[in-house]
């Protein structure tokens, strides 16, 4: 992962100089065992580690950042080719690291990498290995191969071969299948048929996914994070979920968009509330709604996820490091920020996520809508734009495309919050409902507020898709007016700057909807049809952080650093087979902790996977020449 924060993207160091680390690492006890190969390794990292090189403190391409989805040399118009070419070819990007060379003239050469346990060696899969060759595409040559990440993935299919023994159904059986074809040969679409069989295992007690799934740390939005976890049915709250669940389609109604741009078919999905045992990737969600491919999306389903023990942490709140709330409002946020909380994920994952359709044409040329009678509501004229066959939402809107949806789906939860019977669902009624809403509302302006930590003034762009979508939901409440949110500079108890957030509880019904049904609206409009010039002038100009009077956001962007609180680790327990029997093993809630669960996750081979670790490092530093592209972000 590199030392890059995994909700922000920006470069964390070592609170220590550089030279006392080396003592700490070479006098330890693995340096004594191996001395050339842990100062081989400290050679090779130290430097980097430290470096606050502008190019280096966030990821990023070209100039702008550091990743190893791309080499070094890579540049945004680099990424934008590649997409082009990958949906030319219908390859989805997911499984994919871009690459590129230049030769003596100057002319880029293209390699695009699928990451598999197969090379270049025969395979009984014609799907992956007829797109396994050189191409040119717009004066650019292009080369398919695979084997990438080949040692590890070759770990993961093992572990799922055994796994297959104790599948609880078919299902289970055939969704492990498609994971190890899937992982070995490349496969996207092999992934697609397991998440098919995923979605169709209905309420397991014990729920895993695992896959290059989520795209928010490639910084075109199109590459995903390899990550799974496995986790536990929490039955409680399920049931609540369930009864949400048992109401989507009636609620789905009740969103701001006509039936035209809603799904053809409600497909009803599993909603769990899970305690997670493992969740492996650079952070932990509070709540899921995956798979994230739109075709199976629009046509099979989807499951949803809320992570109750993640979002328990996320609860824990002391009252003297809460920040820029009034003091009568401090306590009641406190009582209801863990039931509005569970309201917004239980929303925001099934009828944000879960909502809308997109306009497709297939490679057929059929259309999934009738041009002639759907009319854009936003214009009063049949439908102009869609989605073409190979397209996808990522593809299309890449750099915009996880924090867009990530204001959809919160400004579903905000909007549907309103509705009785939702509340009703989750057991409030009268004054406790009313106080659930106004948090839940006071919630996301304050964290709108908050977000400006992840804003870059240097580079005008923002590290965190779902915390750029909070700014700008803020944004659109604060343009509704009538006092309905107001932000104050004050100077704190201890002479500082400081400010406070105010929501007029009052006005959120008749300012705040109205204001919000009309965004929604236009969020939905513009992504059913593809318009991604309409998308990106609407999302860009609300993200638009200035010091224009009068929330003078950049100065405010100073107070929310000054006085920003400390983010939550959470330490995982690991699992011990003693015999037949499954022993947990828990660790304290301490940094001391944290270390321990990591370094004993893999007792038995955990010496062979830092070799194979760096021996990949190894192979691929070449495509970061020098310390301003080396490889310190995200593998």
């Amino acid at each position: 992962m590199g030392n890059y924060k995994s909700f922000g993207d920006t470069k964390f160091v070592p609170n220590l100089p550089k030279e006392k680390l080396e003592r700490v690492i070479l006098g330890s006890e693995a340096a004594q065992q191996h001395p050339e190969e842990v100062r081989g390794l400290w050679h090779t990292c130290g430097e980097l580690m430290f470096s606050l090189e502008p190019r280096l403190r966030h990821l990023g391409l070209g100039k702008e950042g550091i990743t190893t989805y791309f080499s070094g040399n890579c540049t945004m118009e680099d990424a934008k080719l590649a997409q082009d070419f990958l949906d030319s070819q219908n390859l989805s990007a997911y499984n994919t690291r871009l690459f590129k060379e230049v030769d003596g003239e100057g002319k880029p050469y293209y390699e695009v990498r699928l990451a598999s346990v197969l090379g270049s060696e025969p395979s009984l899969d014609s799907e992956v290995t007829s797109k396994l060759k050189s191409y040119e595409f717009r004066g650019s040559p292009f080369q398919v191969t695979r084997g990438d990440y080949a040692p590890i993935l070759q770990k993961v299919v093992e572990q799922l071969e055994k796994a297959k023994a104790y599948a609880a159904n078919s299902h289970q059986g055939q969704m492990l299948a498609q994971y190890i074809e899937s992982f070995t040969q490349g496969s996207i679409e092999a992934h697609k048929r397991g998440s098919r069989f995923w979605i169709q295992d209905k309420g397991p007690i014990v729920e895993s996914y695992i896959g290059f799934i989520e795209s928010y740390r490639d910084p075109f939005g199109s590459r995903g994070e390899f990550e799974g976890f496995v986790a536990v049915v929490n039955k409680a709250m399920s049931a609540k979920f369930e009864r949400l669940v048992a109401s989507a389609e009636q609620l789905l109604k009740e969103l701001p968009w006509p039936p035209t741009f809603e799904k053809d078919k409600f497909l009803t999905p599993d909603f769990t509330s899970l305690d997670v045992l493992t969740f492996a990737g650079s952070g932990i969600p509070a709540g899921i709604n995956i798979p994230n491919y739109d075709d199976l999306r629009q046509t099979e389903g989807f499951k949803n996820v809320s992570l109750g023990n993640v979002l328990a942490v996320a609860y824990a709140t002391q009252r003297e490091k809460l920040t820029f709330l009034e003091e009568d409002d401090k306590d009641l946020y406190i009582l209801w920020k863990g039931p509005s909380f569970d309201v917004q994920v239980g929303l925001h994952e099934l009828l944000g996520h879960g909502s809308g359709k997109l306009f497709v044409q297939d490679e057929k040329g059929a259309f999934n809508f009738d041009q002639e009678t759907v009319i854009n509501p936003e214009t009063g004229e049949q439908i102009q734009s869609w989605y073409r066959s190979g397209e996808t939402w990522d593809s299309k809107f890449s750099t915009i495309a996880s924090s867009y949806e990530e204001c959809r789906a919160e400004s579903v939860g905000l909007y549907l919050c309103l509705h009785p019977q939702v509340l009703e669902i989750f057991g409030f009624e009268g004054a406790d409902a009313e106080d659930v809403i106004y948090v839940n509302w006071l919630n996301m302006v304050r964290a709108g507020l908050l977000a400006l930590e992840f804003y870059t003034p240097e580079a005008f762009n923002w590290r965190q898709a779902h915390m750029q979508a909070r700014f700008v939901i803020l944004r659109v409440l604060l343009e509704a007016g009538e006092g309905l949110v107001t932000i104050t500079p004050t100077t704190g108890s201890d002479g500082r700057p400081d400010a406070r957030v105010r929501l007029d509880r009052s006005k959120i019904r008749s300012v705040g909807k109205p204001a919000l049904e009309r965004f929604l609206r236009r969020l939905q409009v513009l992504k059913s049809t593809g318009d991604v010039a309409g998308g990106r002038a609407l999302y860009e100009g609300y993200a638009t952080v200035t010091d224009a009077p009068p929330e003078c956001f950049l100065t405010l962007r100073d107070t929310v650093l000054l006085r920003k609180e400390s983010r939550k680790l959470i330490v995982q327990p690991n699992t011990h087979l003693e015999g037949s029997d499954v022993q947990l093993l828990e660790y304290e809630a301490s940094a001391a902790g944290l270390i321990r669960s990591f370094s004993e996750r893999f007792p038995e081979d955990g010496p062979e996977l830092e070799e194979i670790l760096t021996q990949l490092a190894t192979a691929d530093a070449r495509f970061w020449k020098g310390p301003s592209e080396a490889p310190s972000g995200q593998a």
